[in-house]
């Protein structure tokens, strides 16, 4: 059984998966490589001048596998469900254990409504300021809990809240992810 199940590989998702692996969680991610960032052009992004979408998507994906993520690239989720002892996620080539599942799938948020998530009358999924969902240890972030704030640095948001609120949980406090690199000049 893993950690965290991400579904969802682009700023979001990304971004969860990174707290959570960097902060020792067990943490797998599965990536249809469908992400809206490849459609993007980064300037308006905290730190970064100007960037192409699909480089910001390599460079993230670099960053978390430096962190030991377990990245599916391709293998696509069919189905999550509550087992009452973690989550099932299903994909089309295995099925997968865990505790913890961040919902990072852009619009589509068809993987929600078959978990049994609130959704509000706007049509997206109700969630708190941590990003956690009606259903305990389940989370959805970026597009799918928003009308139309379709923004990266929103949705790296939304995954690092979700990362914080699961590692709150795992160490029974709140959670900060203040650290310095040792080669940190």
């Amino acid at each position: 059984m893993t950690d965290v199940a991400v579904v969802g590989g682009g700023a979001a998702g990304l971004s969860a998966a990174l707290f959570t692996a960097k902060n020792g969680l067990d943490t797998v991610v599965f990536d249809t490589d469908e992400t809206w960032m490849h459609m993007a052009h980064l300037f308006n992004y905290l730190g970064i001048d100007s960037q192409d979408g699909s480089a910001f998507v390599e460079d993230a994906r670099e960053q978390v596998d430096s962190f030991g993520v377990d990245r599916h690239q391709g293998e696509e989720v069919t189905a999550v469900a509550d087992d009452g002892d973690g989550f099932t996620v299903e994909t089309d080539e295995d099925t997968y254990a865990a505790d913890y599942v961040v919902l990072a799938t852009g619009t589509d948020r068809s993987l929600a409504e078959d978990l049994g998530c609130a959704f509000t009358d706007e049509d997206v999924v109700n969630v708190d300021v941590s990003m956690e969902t009606s259903v305990d240890d389940a989370y959805a972030t970026g597009a799918m809990v928003r009308v139309e704030e379709w923004q990266a640095v929103i949705s790296a948001g939304d995954g690092a809240a979700a990362a914080l609120n699961v590692l709150s949980k795992e160490k029974g406090e709140h959670f900060h992810d203040f650290d310095t690199p040792e080669d940190a000049e």
